[in-house]
């Protein structure tokens, strides 16, 4: 059985090399992930045969959703911490206060 592991740290690899090398490493992953008896991998290996295309046009492009998931991440949290308020205002405003970028000076401070 392949060590999970390395697994992991291969698929991390793949994803930073050149696309040219990218296509045929990806391939090369998703039958090692086959071959593998851990359900998670090998439901992994079908999500990526799945969004191949997808998966190397990100790569090829740089592009991520990391961002976007966490930010709603910390509206989840916001949310939470917000529930015994009445009116969506409160939620609102500590969203755009903690992820809008506005700093305003505090009284007291500098």
């Amino acid at each position: 059985m392949l060590d999970p592991y390395y697994l992991k740290e291969r698929l991390r690899v793949i994803l930073k090399l050149p696309i040219d090398e990218a296509g045929e490493a990806l391939d090369k992953w998703v039958g090692s992930g086959r071959r593998c008896r851990i359900p998670t991998f090998v439901k992994l290996q079908r999500s990526i045969v799945k969004h191949r295309a997808a998966i190397l046009a990100s790569s090829e492009h740089g592009l991520s959703n990391g961002r976007i998931e966490s930010m709603n991440t910390k509206i989840r949290l916001i949310t939470r911490i917000v529930l015994g308020f009445k009116f969506p205002d409160a939620l609102i405003a500590l969203a755009m206060l903690s992820l809008g970028g506005h700093q305003p000076v505090l009284p007291g401070r500098k």
